[in-house]
């Protein structure tokens, strides 16, 4: 038999019968969009590796520039660019679509191919004997999203991966921005798929999913409100719209989204670093604050199954 236990609030635990066989370090933080911690597990200062929960930012980023507007993206595309999919034919074949409006080609693409996160995905692969490039990257349609904001801003799109590229320093900024952080405060990486990814103090992850869960409240509500603002609830919408094209079948993001229809958002990132945003609502109301809360969470020794099981265990 295996589990989880609330053994310690600083661990997710496994166990198999009645011996424990797996502790998992947990760190979580949750905050509203100004960034008040209103609950912590383990360190919610630890500094972290934002990794794929850094996207939709990024995201954001791509969508300031124009370049959405400029080449006739749509929500599904952004969706795209805010998943870690799983290769499946509809990511594809979209991350092509989105290609060829900005008239660029997959050899433009610095992030490779890799094995798919779908095991059924890559039995097929194996199976016809087809090798993934670039475009069957989990991270294609954040890379494309990148190529169509570096020519919306005139920039070249080579070494737009780079860190000191002008569209990867417009991304930096927007991070810093979303923190509140003064220009060059963040420490920055290099994801697996070869763009710069924010370091950051793990409540920092979940202020930026609060304000996003804040855009799509405000938004709705019809009142002038700033381009960011309404940029970030159109990031939510397309989240929420379009689970499956931000993970895939079988995935927990995709899972999460359709079981909250519209609620929230969720994302993962490599090394097992979670974030979601949740609307405002009664429920929010509960922990102390009027509005919208963001959700971050960082399991130490990066087992992603954890994520879920921890998941599980809130909702006791």
């Amino acid at each position: 038999m295996e589990g989880a236990t609330k053994e310690s609030k600083d661990y997710v635990v496994t166990y198999r019968g009645e011996i424990v066989e797996n502790r998992h370090a947990v760190h979580v933080a949750v905050t509203d969009a100004e960034g008040e911690l209103l609950y912590a597990v383990g360190d919610p200062s630890r500094l972290t590796l934002a990794r794929s929960a850094a996207k939709p930012a990024q995201a954001l980023a791509v969508l300031e520039t124009g370049g959405f507007d400029q080449f006739g993206f749509d929500d599904a595309d952004l969706a795209l660019m805010c998943a870690s999919h799983s290769s499946e034919e509809r990511h594809i074949s979209r991350a092509l679509a989105m290609l060829a409006k900005v008239d660029a080609r997959e050899e433009d693409l610095r992030c490779g191919g890799h094995t798919a996160i779908s095991e059924a995905v890559n039995r097929t692969w194996i199976k016809s004997e087809f090798t993934p490039t670039a475009v069957c990257n989990n991270c294609s349609g954040k890379h494309v999203g990148m190529l169509a904001g570096a020519r919306a801003i005139g920039a070249e799109l080579a070494d737009y991966h780079l860190p000191t590229h002008p569209i990867q320093l417009r991304v930096k900024r927007v991070c810093e921005e979303l923190c509140g952080l003064e220009e060059d405060t963040l420490k920055w990486g290099i994801d697996g798929c070869n763009l710069p990814a924010p370091a950051l103090p793990l409540f920092y992850i979940a202020k930026i999913y609060a304000s996003i869960a804040a855009a799509a409240d405000s938004t709705e509500q019809k009142n002038s409100q700033s381009a960011r603002t309404q940029a970030l609830g159109r990031t939510f919408r397309a989240m929420v719209q379009y689970p499956e094209l931000v993970g895939g079948d079988g995935r927990f993001c995709t899972i999460l989204m359709h079981a909250f229809q519209g609620a929230l958002i969720g994302k993962i990132g490599a090394e097992a670093c979670y974030g979601m945003g949740i609307r405002g609502s009664e429920q929010t109301r509960r922990l102390g604050t009027g509005g919208a809360i963001g959700i971050s969470a960082k399991i130490e020794d990066e087992l992603s199954r954890a994520i879920s099981l921890l998941d599980s265990m809130s909702a006791n």
